[in-house]
């Protein structure tokens, strides 16, 4: 995913389907000069993950 699009979904009120490693995720927020997203799976909304953002799917 593309930063621009990861900023956008992150800060927007409405949720978007997002998937990292297969499984729906939520984007808290994005780090440009990491090129990396704070998440957490909506299943799983304790684990807090930082992943890179080629890792995030949008569907």
């Amino acid at each position: 995913m593309n930063k621009k699009r990861a900023i956008s979904i992150a800060s927007s009120p409405v949720m978007a389907n997002v998937t990292c490693d297969g499984l729906p995720i939520y984007i808290e927020s994005v780090d440009e000069n990491k090129a990396t997203a704070k998440i957490h799976y909506l299943q799983q909304p304790e684990k807090r993950l930082e992943v890179p953002l080629s890792s995030l799917i949008e569907h």
